[in-house]
């Protein structure tokens, strides 16, 4: 099966190709938020040098999130339009899930943290079971203090990974004694793992409906939070 996947859920924009068990080819830019302008190019850029086309891929997967509301919605809307045009499924896998998966089979508690802004990440904790990456806890947004507290509570050393560990570096060192970081690389989301994971959900018959697939974004949008603090109302009643 050959999967294009797509990750525009934060500061990096990221495109790859994967066949069955090989990766083909994969482009990273983490500079500035140009999703709009740049994913499409990047996507054309892959497959002429792959000489393949759009047409000849099998599905596709997406990050849904969390992350940026702006670039979760162009990822999404770009895939679903590929899907569309093309015929062919696509499925959406956790922006989190696919940055643990750059920690494969590591023995500590993998803790994906990206930034979300006044002193939050988004967060959730991870094991590898049986060769398998299995989720402990649920997609949240936390303070950094209440993660500490958190993962104090496991009692096991944390493995920390993602955008926001140059942010916390320090305080995350100062408050926990059984921990370390993922090599810089790594603090990226990389569509090949993303590719990786939704590549096993599609071929178990799993797929997104392009009607009904959304994003996960946790908590309202700035817009939202805004209106309702200027109105006293809930955006949604």
């Amino acid at each position: 099966m050959r999967i294009l996947s797509l990750d525009t859920a934060t500061e990096a924009a990221t495109c790859a190709v994967i066949e069955d068990d090989k990766l083909l080819g994969e482009i990273i830019f983490n500079y500035k938020k140009q999703h709009s302008v740049i994913i499409m190019p990047m996507i054309d850029i892959m497959l002429k040098n792959l000489q393949l086309d759009i047409n000849s891929l099998d599905g596709f997967v997406v990050s849904k999130g969390p992350g940026s509301f702006t670039g979760l919605r162009i990822g999404m809307s770009t895939i679903k339009g590929l899907s569309q045009g093309t015929g062919k499924p696509f499925i959406s896998v956790s922006t989190l899930d696919a940055l643990a998966y750059n920690m494969a089979y590591t023995d500590a508690i993998i803790c994906p943290i990206l930034d979300a802004l006044r002193n939050n990440v988004y967060t959730s904790l991870y094991v590898f079971d049986k060769n398998r990456l299995k989720k402990i806890s649920d997609h949240t947004i936390i303070s950094i203090d209440e993660l500490i507290t958190l993962v104090k509570s496991y009692n096991k050393t944390i493995c920390f990974i993602g955008d926001a560990v140059p942010k916390f570096r320090e305080t995350l060192k100062n408050s926990l004694d059984s921990l370390y970081f993922a090599p810089t690389h790594l603090n990226v989301v990389k569509a090949s793992a993303l590719g990786e994971l939704g590549a096993i959900l599609l071929e178990n018959g799993e797929s997104d409906n392009v009607f009904t697939s959304a994003p996960i974004y946790i908590r309202k949008s700035q817009a939202e939070r805004e209106y309702e603090l200027r109105t006293g109302k809930d955006i949604n009643e």
